[in-house]
């Protein structure tokens, strides 16, 4: 239970950080071209995570890349290329506000992949919470005068959550390995791909200034965030992390209130209302459909010399996660165990 909740501090924790990246980019792309905006972004976020996992000397269980990881990586990669340039150039034709309550699509898209393609099993009241988060996306969409349209700029920006959900998946399939070599070959490979994008279709390199403030917000918002998700994701899934991670869009309105001054109508309330039950019937299903139990088990053997007898004992302990299915019952079920090693099974 206490890995349980740990992993969801860190998936709240990583929704936090990245809210705030869609107001400050907001106000940077009047300095610095969206690809380029991008690029730096990501940079930030893998040189950062880099230099982090330096100082904190942050040591992880993982295993080397394998061939078989290879397509994700690539997968990774490419989706992580074309996200955040999606949603750069959707900031230029919609505001804050809007673009972080349709980045909460993201859940939609995740948890259907997930369930489609990687079988990720997901509960009848886990399926409920994010119909319900959808519906509260939708009303939140509709929010003050033109907050909601299919203009450009919002489709980009649902086409760069389509890109982060198949992303998570890609990213749940390497999970096994340390979460800064991920965010660091995220932010490097994804980073130096927009940035060669930007490069060939003629954008400017931006002053030195503006370079270092969006490194900062990408370390931040990119770096750190990445790292908590994935840390999250190792315990919760790619579904349940993405659950909680549908916070990150009302904290980027809050962040668009207080730096942007975008003040949101009544549709807000609906919608947060609307996503505070989702939120429970989440915590509930985390809470009540998996614990974890630890046994004790304890050997005895006897070692005989001539006439003395040694007699010891070895305690081995274990840890296993109980799934419960909905239609079982308080008592009298039965379990499905999964053994908690390092990486995550599915």
């Amino acid at each position: 239970m206490k890995t349980k909740n740990i992993a969801t501090f860190f998936a709240i924790l990583a929704a936090a950080l990245y809210a705030i990246n869609i107001p400050l980019s907001k106000l940077l792309l009047t300095q610095v071209s969206p690809t380029m905006m991008a690029a730096f972004l990501y940079l930030g976020a893998g040189f950062g995570l880099y230099l982090y996992g330096l100082i904190t000397k942050e040591k992880e269980h993982s295993e080397p890349l394998t061939k078989a990881e290879l397509p994700y990586t690539i997968g990774m990669i490419l989706l992580d290329i074309a996200a955040p340039i999606l949603l750069m150039l959707g900031l230029g034709s919609t505001n804050s506000a809007n673009a972080s309550l349709l980045n909460n699509f993201e859940i939609v898209a995740t948890s259907c992949i997930a369930f489609l393609i990687f079988k990720e099993v997901l509960s009848k009241r886990l399926t409920f919470a994010i119909i319900l988060v959808t519906i509260a996306s939708i009303t939140l969409s509709f929010e003050g005068k033109g907050s909601f349209q299919f203009n450009s700029g919002s489709l980009l920006v649902l086409g760069a959550s389509c890109c982060w959900g198949l992303e998570n998946n890609c990213t749940r399939m390497l999970s096994s390995k340390s979460s800064v070599q991920i965010t660091t070959i995220k932010g490097l490979f994804s980073g130096l791909g927009s940035l060669l994008v930007a490069l060939l279709i003629g954008e400017q390199i931006p002053e030195l200034i503006w370079i270092i403030a969006v490194f900062l917000l990408g370390f931040v918002a990119y770096g750190l965030s990445i790292n908590f998700y994935i840390k999250a994701q190792k315990d919760l899934g790619a579904a349940k992390t993405s659950a909680y991670y549908s916070i990150a869009p009302f904290l980027g309105v809050f962040f668009g209130i207080v730096l942007l001054r975008e003040v949101p109508g009544i549709q807000f309330y609906v919608g947060l209302f609307i996503m505070i039950v989702a939120t429970v019937l989440m915590i509930k299903d985390t809470i009540e459909l998996q614990h974890t139990h630890e046994h004790v088990h304890v050997h005895t053997h006897e070692h005989k010399h001539g006439e003395l007898i040694h007699t010891h004992e070895h305690e081995h302990i274990h840890s296993h996660t109980h799934i419960h299915m909905e239609d079982e019952g308080k008592h009298g079920h039965t379990h499905e165990i999964i053994e908690e090693h390092d990486h995550l099974h599915k």
